[in-house]
């Protein structure tokens, strides 16, 4: 069996040909054989032998829809408060976390202490907790950790660290989805918020003040989801408000044949609300939530599938928890935000202490197709079910780790995708040490 040093060595002689007689089609055919053979073995084999169509694990699901009434009562929970329920400390856990020492910046070079100290400063933390009025996301929002757009990052030489992994960014916030305000920053750019299940700081000109009276309506309306990612929202006078995002959650004012008019907000000038209606096609949404079945997964799973990986949702993309959040959002199930506090969701089964093979045989017996969660330290995906006995799940995650000459590194995926839990396990340096299946730790049933 050929090498691959070997493989590589006899392409560079068959290149060296081709230069030295360009018209032997003979030569082009074998040169093309080899490249492909040699890039075959650098690919990841799942994603050549795993269907990537989710029609093909959710046959035969029909489930009764879930009561919207606990998704309504997370979802607009800060509506219903009167101060931030996140103690200043809490609040206050990135400034504690990373400093001069150990972040550095977007020149890849160690971040500076004045940024740090320019930073605690404009947060005017010394404020916090004292506006304490309801508002509500203009666009789709980056919550940040620090009020600001520049990154902090761990050290980028080392594999899984630097790009993309800016931690100042916490998560994202679909348009015209509830907040609760705590203060703004001393420059008044930021604003310090709390959502349904992230909090941080976004920038001003994208969120407005709404009324209590306002946000009583709001609740007590007849709800519809969006179910398409990136469709163009307008107002009635053809404005352009927001794109959609797949579980956004819109109160309807009324409907026809083919569309539901919905409640949409912007503001003028001085910051003030401007209540609006804006059309939004059936085809792109529905009445209430959705019932669990074959047809719906589909259609949920296959605009999830588009999108790449995007840490914290940075760049309008979602990485691994937040692409659950969305895909159950639509059938009325509410999701936190983080990988662990996902997979403490409805009743948990512990896998540690298992052989793989043990996990594998727990997982069959006990997971249900689109309705179990599989965790491991800071990566959380779907079981899907299985093909050729093998465990499928659907995951959104940025690369396998390997390891050569002991140096690790990464091979990226960096997108939505069906696999086994043994993803890359074909390449040559695949470290073992990072497989999803060894560390496994819990399944759970969020819809129970």
């Amino acid at each position: 069996m050929l090498t691959r040093g070997m493989k590589l060595q006899k392409l560079y002689i068959l290149l060296i040909l081709i230069m030295l007689n360009a018209c032997s089609a003979h030569k082009e055919i074998s040169v093309k054989t080899e490249i492909e053979d040699i890039q075959a073995i650098e690919q990841v084999l799942d994603l050549q032998i795993i269907p990537q169509d989710v029609a093909v694990y959710s046959q035969g699901i029909d489930r009764e829809p879930l009561s919207l009434t606990e998704f309504q009562k997370e979802y607009f929970r800060v509506w219903n408060i009167e101060k931030m329920s996140i103690n200043l400390e809490d609040a206050m856990w990135a400034y504690k976390l990373f400093n001069s020492k150990n972040s550095y910046a977007e020149n890849l070079q160690p971040t500076g202490e004045e940024f740090f100290d320019n930073t605690l400063d404009n947060s005017n933390f010394g404020e916090y907790a004292s506006l304490n009025k309801r508002a509500l996301s203009l666009d789709l929002l980056n919550i940040r950790a620090f009020p600001t757009n520049k990154p902090v990052l761990r050290d980028p030489s080392k594999a899984g660290e630097g790009f993309p992994f800016d931690y100042m960014q916490n998560s994202t916030i679909a348009p015209n989805k509830p907040l609760f305000l705590s203060h703004y920053s001393k420059d008044k750019k930021w604003a310090f918020v709390e959502s349904s299940f992230a909090f941080g700081w976004v920038k001003v000109k994208d969120i407005v003040l709404i009324e209590k009276k306002y946000t009583d309506y709001w609740q007590k309306a007849q709800q519809i989801f969006t179910l398409k990612d990136n469709v163009p929202i307008y107002s009635q006078s053809d404005k352009f408000l927001f794109y959609s995002r797949v579980g956004m959650m819109l109160a309807l004012i009324e409907e026809n044949e083919n569309s539901y008019r919905v409640l949409t907000v912007t503001k003028d000038e001085n910051g003030e609300a401007i209540y609006l209606r804006s059309d939004i096609s059936k085809e792109n949404s529905n009445s209430g939530v959705l019932s669990f079945n074959t047809e719906n997964i589909n259609r949920i799973i296959s605009e999830l599938a588009t999108s790449n990986y995007g840490w914290g949702g940075m760049y309008k993309q979602r990485d691994c928890s937040s692409t659950l959040r969305d895909f159950y959002a639509p059938f009325g199930l509410w999701l936190p935000r983080n990988s662990y506090a996902q997979s403490r969701k409805g009743y948990k089964l512990s896998l540690e202490n298992l052989s793989d093979e043990e996990k594998i045989e727990k997982i069959k017996q006990n997971a249900i197709p689109f309705e179990t969660l599989l965790y491991k330290q800071g990566h959380i995906v779907l079981y899907v079910g299985t093909f050729n006995a093998e465990v499928v799940v659907f995951q959104n995650v940025w690369g396998v780790k390997t390891k050569r000459n002991k140096q690790a590194g990464r091979y990226i995926i960096g997108k939505s995708i069906f696999s086994t839990l043994e993803l890359g396990k074909n390449l040559k340096e695949y470290d073992e040490s990072g497989s999803l299946l060894r560390n496994l730790q819990s399944l759970n049933y969020p819809m129970k």
